[in-house]
């Protein structure tokens, strides 16, 4: 049997601050529009941009923690820069007047704080699944707010110097 995939990955500024709502069934949404763009020379040597905008929408999990949604809500502001991970979503409705609707959205699954903007926490790293902010980003830690210490310095990963007596042949 074969298998397929529906993935996305964007890393783009965000258009505007996030739209949260809340359903009634008491599960926070927050949606926000994400820009990508791309630039190439066209034939007469002339510089050209195209930017794409996508529908991003990003639920809390149903953990006790802090989901997705609430990142969403408390860190991420209109030109934030963010890599976002999930899935396309197609729908359709109808609206009051009997038209015929379609919107594309990418649900996300995981949420990556880049920091060029101008929400806070860099270098921060959330997903649906555990709802826990993580740094993919050491080097970077220095420079935050409150951080200490050199770029060099592994004071907060104790782990990497454990194993100094390893077998490798090089």
């Amino acid at each position: 049997m074969s298998r397929s995939v529906n993935k996305a990955t964007l890393i783009g500024n965000l258009g505007n601050d996030p739209e949260i709502r809340t359903t009634t069934g008491g599960s926070k949404v927050a949606t926000f529009s994400l820009a990508t763009s791309r630039s190439w020379t066209g034939a007469g040597g002339d510089k050209q941009e195209k930017t794409e905008w996508h529908r991003c929408v990003a639920w809390n999990g149903k953990g006790t923690g802090m989901g997705l949604a609430d990142i969403v809500e408390k860190y991420c502001r209109k030109g934030e820069r963010v890599y976002v991970e999930g899935s396309i979503e197609y729908s359709q409705w109808k609206d009051k007047e009997g038209q015929t609707r379609y919107t594309t959205e990418v649900k996300v699954r995981e949420l990556m704080l880049l920091g060029t903007g101008g929400g806070g926490n860099r270098g921060g790293d959330f997903d649906s699944e555990s709802d826990v902010g993580r740094s993919r980003a050491p080097a970077r830690a220095a420079g935050r707010a409150g951080a200490s210490g050199s770029e060099n310095s592994f004071d907060d990963f104790p782990a990497a110097l454990e194993d100094q007596d390893d077998d490798l042949p090089f």
